[in-house]
């Protein structure tokens, strides 16, 4: 059957890049928007603004640090030997993946429901291999692991926010001069959103550039930075102009314009980091299909990356935060609980900082469910009162439901894919 990719190749690449490109499009106006959704929903930048930051840094990330070379079945979740007598058996599978993920995030985005990109390119992907080749083609130990985090990332996270956010409260908030005190540890959150933020761009953005450091140059190169971002935010507090003597109502507005700033340095970072991160999710199957094709059938685990598939994954994922992240963007930064500066910036942080302890342990992580998670540590820390119970019911389900609808999608395009071409 391989001379089916050979008479049909042309058409086979152009289809897969359009559902790439309707993939990265998914993206972001979901996944970029939930990142960018605590800065704006705390008010430390506009909506305009986030669009800004997203197109440089997003861009940068997925363009620059994407990768030269991505894994062509993400996450090992398929056995691609099963795939070796027929291979046009796996491009139909990668296509139909992409249209079914990319249609269940657009479809959870027009809701504002914060899904996870990774599960729902997973979940499609394990839905045609399990149905159109054979449950032995699913590694489902991935699959567990997968389930399992559901549980465990938002949970790491949302205790990490709620232990900053509580720390922020006591050490600046709950004091009789709280401005002073601002000036005093603020230097300190800042240095350590420099160490986190470098750890994870380090980690997450620049090893796909070509630039490898070693875990000890990683942490001593973060640290590094740390220091430099602890010295210039002791510099830059001591510039302010802010009244000490001001009531309190006043000095908490003063605190919180500090924690504005550290907002808009954490969200360039994380960014960058997702950019590069994430982008692989549509353009993994999408270098999958255009390698097998073009190689005649031969099936890599690593797959040489055209010209035109990273930039076509970035521009997919501005475009799509742009015209459609607003809706995400609104349920992660309002809904959930109302967020200020200070705890967004403590829910931002408690995201990067499992994000690094993820990689770390090879824990399989959604950024979007750390992202929730912290922003429930953050609303917990002020009482359950503060959550918007019926909000976080509908993420929730709509996380468990998430693998399931991609799996259907994709098994339903799969065979219609196949009917088409065979």
């Amino acid at each position: 059957m391989v001379d089916v990719l050979v008479t049909n190749g042309p058409w086979l690449i152009g289809i897969a890049a359009l559902f790439g490109f309707l993939m990265a499009w998914g993206i972001g106006a979901n996944d970029v928007a939930n990142a960018m959704g605590t800065s704006v929903g705390s008010n430390a930048i506009t909506i305009k603004q986030a669009i800004i930051i997203a197109m440089i840094f997003e861009f940068a990330g997925a363009y620059l640090a994407g990768g030269e070379v991505t894994s062509t079945i993400r996450k090992g979740i398929i056995d691609s030997t099963f795939f070796i007598e027929q291979p046009e058996l796996l491009v139909y599978g990668m296509i139909a993946s992409l249209l079914a993920a990319g249609l269940w995030l657009i479809a959870a985005s027009a809701l504002g429901w914060p899904v996870s990109t990774t599960h729902s390119i997973v979940g499609a992907i394990v839905g045609f291999a399990a149905v159109g080749v054979g449950t032995d083609a699913v590694e489902w130990g991935k699959v567990g692991g997968i389930v399992g985090s559901w549980v465990v990332t938002p949970a790491i996270s949302g205790f990490i926010a709620f232990m900053i956010f509580q720390s922020v409260q006591k050490l600046i908030f709950n004091t009789d001069n709280p401005l002073e005190n601002a000036k005093r540890y603020v230097p300190f959150y800042m240095a350590l959103a420099g160490f986190v933020m470098s750890l994870v761009t380090i980690t997450k953005g620049l090893k796909h550039v070509g630039l490898h450091f070693s875990n000890l140059e990683a942490y001593a190169l973060a640290v590094v930075i740390a220091g430099l971002v602890g010295v210039g935010g002791m510099i830059a507090i001591k510039r302010l102009k802010m009244d000490s003597k001001a009531d309190r109502q006043t000095q908490f507005g003063n605190v919180e314009k500090v924690f504005a700033i550290l907002m808009v340095v954490t969200a360039c970072c994380m960014a960058f980091a997702h950019g590069s991160n994430d982008v692989a999710n549509a353009i993994g199957p999408l270098a999958a299909v255009v390698s097998v094709v073009n190689s005649g059938g031969e099936i890599s685990s690593k797959a040489p990356l055209v010209w035109w598939i990273l930039p076509l994954g970035a521009v997919g994922i501005v475009l799509g935060l742009a015209i459609f992240g607003k809706r995400v963007m609104q349920t992660i930064g309002k809904n959930i609980t109302h967020l200020t500066p200070s705890r967004g910036f403590a829910a931002e942080l408690a995201a990067a900082s499992t994000v690094v302890i993820a990689s770390g342990t090879g824990l399989p992580i959604s950024t979007t469910q750390t992202l929730v998670g912290a922003v429930l540590g953050v609303g917990m820390a002020r009482g359950i009162a503060a959550i918007n119970i019926g909000v976080v019911r509908n993420i929730v389900v709509s996380w468990v439901v998430t693998l399931p609808a991609g799996a259907a999608l994709s098994i339903m395009f799969f065979f219609m894919i196949k009917g088409i071409f065979n």
